[in-house]
């Protein structure tokens, strides 16, 4: 692998954490307990395990008898990413926790992918989209919806 491939590959790893460090500290700052240091690894698995699916099949390309196909890497992120959402959701008697904590760590996933395979102004927009999300609408949800349950 040349220098430049290597280097490139170090960029996409820090620009998947910086971007998954932005949903944590939002998640951070709301107190929740998946934050900071788990949106970042999320984001950091997604990626490295995209980056090395990508890296082994131009490494087997064209080799005989070698049947490779990148995006079951992509496959089995998200179903593990679902299963460990599916750890993060509780039934209560108050209602259900943790769904959006599961949910945002399966799009931090997808955004992680997306910077592994190059695809940074989607992984761009995917986070600030994630970000409105959590924010925006948790502050609309707060403020409209609490209102409309109270009356």
């Amino acid at each position: 692998m040349a220098f430049s491939e290597s280097f490139q590959i170090v960029i996409q790893l820090f620009l998947a954490v910086i971007l998954g460090s932005l949903i944590g500290l939002e998640r951070e700052l709301k107190r929740k307990e998946a934050g900071l240091q788990t949106y970042s690894l999320v984001v950091l698995g997604a990626c490295l395990f995209t980056v090395i699916s990508f890296q082994l099949f131009n490494s087997f390309l064209g080799k005989a008898g070698i049947n490779f196909d990148p995006s079951r890497v992509i496959q089995a992120i998200a179903i593990g990413i679902g299963f460990i959402g599916a750890g993060v959701i509780f039934r209560q008697s108050s209602g259900t926790v943790g769904l959006t904590t599961a949910v945002g760590l399966w799009a931090v996933a997808a955004i992680g992918i997306a910077v592994g395979a190059k695809l940074y102004f989607l992984a761009i927009i995917g986070t600030f989209l994630t970000l409105l999300i959590f924010a925006g609408l948790g502050l609309l949800e707060e403020k409209m919806l609490k209102k409309i349950k109270k009356e």
